[in-house]
């Protein structure tokens, strides 16, 4: 496998068709539900607040949730997923091999969005507990984006960084055969990527789906920080951008207006 690697890799692995077509179907989904405004009726928001029953709302839930991750992440990993492309080609039932490291990897982040719903639902329940917090639902977007800024100068944040930007070291480290050993390449992929991306996606979490501006910023920053030649230096910028929105919101609630729904 080292020597597939070493061989292939100046050559550019090209992007396996199948990410490139669930990347471009989750953007067209998502910019079909901004033109045609139906984008809230799947928001966590919306849903929580539906009188849905919790075991068929959280399921509609990650239909959505599918699409954001599509979207946003999978164009970030496209190194590694290109390199294990490339490693992989040898194996017997190479499809399936490729298909349970992609579903590791989609694992990760599905069982984050269930958990930020499952909180959301706490959230609400206690809000509507609570006058006072009913009548200032700014402070979650506030919070939420402050979290996100503070994340960005963790150290947490860089080591997990530091093993995205290099995937071939990773992959050379982590790398098993059959539908097994692509699985947990995949989720401990996944692990990493969560490490350094978990607040930001938390960020579009509270801005709902297909918020488009929110998910192109987003994204372009999560590629950026990852593949990006001063990716090291976008991320306290990033931080820097976050916590000043966070001041903002703190302090002048209804200037910015919120993006991040109504809990």
């Amino acid at each position: 496998m080292t020597a597939v690697v070493s061989q292939r890799q100046p050559t550019r692995a090209r992007t396996p068709w199948p990410v490139m077509a669930a990347i471009a179907a989750a953007w067209a989904l998502a910019v079909a539900a901004e033109a045609t405004d139906s984008a809230g009726d799947l928001h966590h928001d919306t849903l929580i607040g539906s009188g849905l029953p919790l075991w068929l709302a959280l399921p509609l839930f990650l239909v959505t949730w599918q699409a954001m991750f599509a979207a946003m992440m999978l164009p970030s990993s496209l190194p590694l997923i290109r390199l294990f492309h490339v490693a992989s080609q040898g194996q017997r039932h190479v499809g399936r091999v490729r298909a349970a490291f992609m579903a590791g990897y989609a694992a990760v982040w599905t069982l984050f969005g269930a958990a930020a719903f499952l909180a959301d639902v706490g959230v609400h329940r206690t809000i509507e507990r609570n006058h006072w917090l009913a009548g200032s639902s700014w402070l979650i977007a506030a919070g939420v984006l402050a979290v996100a800024g503070g994340f960005q100068f963790s150290s947490l944040k860089e080591r997990c960084l530091s093993k995205c930007r290099h995937p071939a070291p990773y992959l050379l480290a982590h790398y098993g055969r059959g539908a097994g050993g692509g699985f947990r390449l995949g989720f401990g992929h996944g692990l990493f990527c969560l490490g350094c991306c978990w607040a930001l996606m938390l960020v579009m979490f509270a801005a709902g789906v297909a918020v488009l501006w929110w998910m192109a910023v987003l994204t372009a920053v999560m590629v950026y920080e990852k593949t990006g030649r001063h990716g090291e230096a976008l991320t306290p910028l990033v931080g820097i951008a976050l916590l000043g929105l966070a001041a903002l919101s703190f302090t002048h609630p209804f200037l910015l207006g919120t993006p991040f729904g109504h809990h």
